[in-house]
């Protein structure tokens, strides 16, 4: 008997262990069909079930109770049965649920793109380009916080902050102590004080990375440049706190951040520590390992280079130089 259950989403089968979640399930298949996470993430334990955009429709419970779900079920916590069946992106329910969950994720949420650093890194930016409406419902005033330094490496700007507790979660599963937390409730709730505290472990840099949003980012980064003029590079060091493997990302000669890798769903792959994010920006640091692979579909694509020694951007033209150099000869001779 085999100890995998057999699960379909958008007709693609798959089989996978018991317990996994339809989100992971999905992420196996791999593509399209993947429904988007802003609140899960892989890595940290309890995450999920907080933004709402994973929604997916089970049109068949199992093989042994075959009745559809009443209701949307959030893709991150529910678990896959034997024969069941879900649509993802082919529910018509399923796309305009999105559209509203979309819709109150960008109520408080200011469009200032334009200025923010998580442009073209942002979970919320793409969620909005594919299913964002052209206009609002909302006519009341956004809520509004003045932006807080957590120390004197990380600014959070709470206007941005969708609430998906990524890095209340990085604060109490990698510091020492629970120093951290979510006040106030409904459309008071935010990100306050108690994170604070948590700048003091070597490991805080990490809640920059795992914010799906502009609202943690980079003091040491901030207003320096846009990621897609930028050259990710892998590269790694002999570090006796974390890991050291890192992408450095380049502006020239000139490492302007340091961040840990993430994989295709914009999770890291192993959490670094803060000497190597915020100390280490010098190339003589580090071993380097090549360029970052970068998906087609992302902006960063557009300035990327496969190889460490890019193309000219300007091509020699031999008989041009010849003619530059003759006509220079000859005003030189004058």
């Amino acid at each position: 008997m085999s100890d995998k259950v057999k699960v379909t989403i958008d007709g693609i089968s798959v089989e996978v262990a018991p317990g996994t979640t339809i989100l992971n399930a999905a992420r196996q298949i791999g593509g399209d069909i993947v429904p988007p996470a802003m609140c899960y993430y892989s890595k940290l334990e309890g995450s999920g079930g907080k933004c709402r955009t994973c929604l997916v429709k089970v049109s068949k419970g199992s093989e042994k109770d075959p009745r559809p779900m009443p209701k949307l079920v959030a893709s991150c916590r529910t678990t896959v049965m034997d024969g069941m069946e879900v649509e993802n992106i082919t529910s018509p329910e399923v796309v305009e649920a999105r559209e509203g969950v979309v819709e109150m994720l960008l109520i408080n949420h200011p469009l200032d793109c334009p200025v923010c650093d998580q442009a073209g890194e942002c979970s919320l930016q793409d969620l909005g380009f594919e299913h964002g409406a052209a206009q609002t419902r909302y006519e009341f005033d956004r809520r509004t916080f003045e932006r807080i330094d957590i120390g004197d490496k990380i600014q959070l700007h709470m206007n941005r902050c969708i609430l998906c507790y990524r890095c209340t979660y990085v604060a109490d599963q990698i510091t020492d102590g629970r120093c951290h937390g979510v006040i106030g409730r409904g459309d008071h709730a935010e990100i306050s004080t108690y994170i604070e505290k948590a700048i003091d472990n070597d490991f805080s840099g990490n809640v920059i990375d795992v914010c799906p949003v502009g609202a943690l980012t980079d003091k040491t980064f901030r207003f320096k440049n846009r990621v897609w003029f930028t050259k990710p590079v892998d590269a790694h060091r002999d570090c006796p706190t974390c890991s050291g493997k890192v992408t450095l990302w380049y502006k020239g000669e000139e490492v302007i951040r340091v961040t840990a890798r993430k994989d295709e769903y914009n999770e890291v792959e192993e959490f670094i520590c803060n000497t190597c994010r915020f100390d280490k920006k010098k190339t003589s640091d580090w071993v380097i390992e090549g360029p970052r692979a970068i998906a087609n579909t992302s902006v960063i694509s557009s300035n990327h280079y496969e190889t460490l020694k890019p193309l000219p951007v300007i091509q020699q033209n031999p008989a041009l130089m010849a003619s530059n150099k003759e006509e220079f000869e000859r005003t030189k001779k004058s």
